[in-house]
């Protein structure tokens, strides 16, 4: 396993940067190349499952289109892999950081995410991501902002 996905394979650096620009820029293309056609995707709002790439399409469209005239910064940390043969695992806490149009931050978020990630016929495409924040016991609301332990 490595932390430092800089170390890592070259298709996973390309990911997480593709990734991160593609949602900074609001480009549903550049995200959806990221994916397999049959990808499978846990999400942690409102759907219990995507179960390829048009069911998720339409709803990073709607993610992206909702954004008007703010941008979402991504930043990747704690980020483990395990490789074996064309496949990685990935796991990482990922920030969301509402940017206005001014550049200042507005608001964030973090998520807890998993990729499963294969070399096909397209090259290296992630074919199952999941999401998640965990609950709070007494009020049964997300915590979306990663607490000191």
């Amino acid at each position: 396993m490595s932390n430092d996905p800089l170390r890592s394979s070259v298709y996973l650096t390309q990911i997480i940067d593709g990734y991160k620009s593609a949602v900074l820029a609001k480009d549903v293309e550049a995200f959806m190349r990221l994916y397999d056609p049959q990808v499978r995707v846990f999400d942690a709002w409102g759907v219990w499952s995507y179960d390829d790439d048009a069911s998720w399409q339409r709803t990073v469209e709607g993610w992206f289109g909702s954004l008007g005239e703010e941008r979402v910064q991504v930043s990747f940390d704690e980020v483990v892999v395990s490789e074996a043969g064309g496949s990685a695992i990935v796991s990482a806490i990922v920030t969301y950081a509402s940017i206005a149009s001014d550049g200042s931050m507005l608001r964030f978020m973090q998520n807890r995410l998993s990729w499963a990630i294969q070399n096909g016929s397209d090259g290296y495409r992630i074919v199952h991501e999941h999401t998640s924040m965990p609950i709070g016991f007494e009020d049964m609301k997300a915590i979306t902002q990663r607490r000191s332990s």
